[in-house]
């Protein structure tokens, strides 16, 4: 199967540039530059004109709640979303019933993604106190990193003994993917919160519960950490400008992640999303946000990731004590962050580098992440000046609602090709198709 993509702007490795693209089964075979191009003899022609052509977004921190929660969401439901939004990978969280702690788990996630997603998956293995001695056994080839909860969090996997600590920083060869909050000093927070407030204060108080002081304890103690025991460190979601300070510029060892939600929400949404913003991290101040994005610039963020995290609107309901954290984000991540673009928060060369490049770069993704010849062909099209509103009709993910609803986006995912295969178009995803395992160097 021939497919050629023409007519769009391309862009890829710090360029934009008029081209096109010859795809042959599941790689890219050729890209040319250049407004005129040759005619190719194609099965396939994909007119891109008015568009721009991108690398098929990574995701590198998602929770898709299979095995286990699958009320909230499951990997057919949520990678159909990933489609829709441009997503052509994700790397899965440990967080699920039972808790992907086992080789034995982690082998059932991938055999259900192999019958279920509809995009390239893969899986992060959980640490917990004491399987330390399974690090070995994982395939380096099979699986993005570590991920380790240095605070509580949904599914209560929380690591905090520094003899632990120590053990998992000293003993893995993979990534770690801390998520970073100080456990004892929300626990505080949460205790003063509910003697001024009441049993369950309300939400626009969770960044005071789960505060800087927090979030900083935490990531300078992962920091320490990885400095001491020279381990790589990917640090999940950063959502403070005081723990910027603790991100040198451009490292190989630490790097970190911000997340579209941090970057695009500020406190001051609580009042009209409520709860549907709450999420672990809180949602930080405007200042916190402008420092994020800030860096998005400067090298101290290496990655954007959802954090897509779906839950019941039910499990939403109360506040800071009662009601769930998270929100599904995936869908609407890309053309979240093309208005970013838009605003000037970033150009879209470096929104390309942050959610396709340096994601694919960091975790030694295997021929994925750049628009490169012999590479697999995910590919996303995407459309601006394209409005069109965010409705419950529209949702993809199976907790059917989302923060981003009523919002007017300017641009649109035209298409998404997974390894050559048109998954999303017109609307619609190809519900038939099944993506690939990811594989790492």
């Amino acid at each position: 199967m021939r497919t050629v993509i023409q007519g769009g702007r391309i862009v890829n490795e710090g360029k934009i540039f008029d081209g096109l693209i010859v795809v042959e089964d599941t790689k890219i075979n050729k890209i040319v530059e250049g407004e005129t191009s040759p005619e190719v003899v194609a099965d396939e022609i994909i007119d891109a004109s008015g568009c721009f052509v991108l690398p098929g977004v990574i995701d590198d921190h998602v929770h898709f709640r299979e095995p286990g929660l699958t009320e909230k969401a499951d990997i057919d439901s949520e990678s159909r979303a990933a489609a829709a939004g441009g997503v052509t990978s994700f790397f899965d969280m440990p967080n699920t019933v039972p808790q992907t702690t086992t080789l034995e788990a982690l082998d059932e996630k991938f055999a259900l993604a192999a019958q279920k997603s509809h995009v390239n998956y893969s899986f992060f293995f959980g640490a917990t106190n004491n399987n330390v001695a399974l690090f070995d056994q994982l395939d380096a080839h099979r699986i993005p990193g570590i991920k380790l909860f240095m605070g509580s969090s949904t599914g209560n996997m929380l690591v905090d003994r520094r003899e632990s600590l120590e053990r998992i920083f000293s003993s893995a060869r993979l990534p770690i993917m801390a998520h970073c909050e100080d456990t004892d000093i929300i626990n505080r927070n949460m205790a003063e919160a509910k003697l001024k407030y009441g049993d369950d204060p309300e939400v626009s108080h969770h960044p005071e519960i789960r505060s800087e002081e927090a979030c900083y304890e935490s990531t300078r103690l992962a920091v320490e950490l990885a400095q001491k025991h020279q381990a790589r460190l990917h640090i999940a979601h950063l959502t403070t400008a005081k723990e910027l300070k603790l991100i040198t510029h451009h490292s190989s060892l630490i790097t970190s992640e911000a997340t579209v939600s941090h970057l695009y929400f500020s406190d001051s949404d609580y009042a009209t999303l409520g709860t549907r913003i709450k999420c672990n991290p809180a949602i930080k101040t405007a200042q916190d946000r402008a420092a994020l994005r800030q860096a998005l610039n400067d090298g101290r963020i290496a990655v954007i990731g959802t954090d897509h995290a779906p839950h019941l609107l039910s499990q939403k309901e109360g506040g800071c004590a009662r009601a769930a954290s998270g929100m599904p984000m995936i869908q609407f991540s890309l053309v979240t962050m093309l208005e970013l673009v838009d605003e000037g928060v970033l150009s879209l060369e470096r929104l390309v580098e942050l959610m396709c490049h340096h994601p694919a770069s960091l975790f030694e993704v295997r021929n994925r992440g750049f628009l490169r010849e012999g590479y697999q062909a995910d590919i996303v099209i995407v459309r601006p000046n394209s409005h069109w509103m965010c409705t419950k009709d529209t949702i993809l993910s199976k907790c059917g609602w989302s923060p981003m609803e009523g919002h007017e986006f300017s641009w649109q995912v035209e298409r998404t090709l997974c390894n050559g295969h048109t998954v999303y178009a017109d609307g619609a995803v190809d519900a038939d198709y099944i993506g690939q395992p990811v594989s790492f160097r």
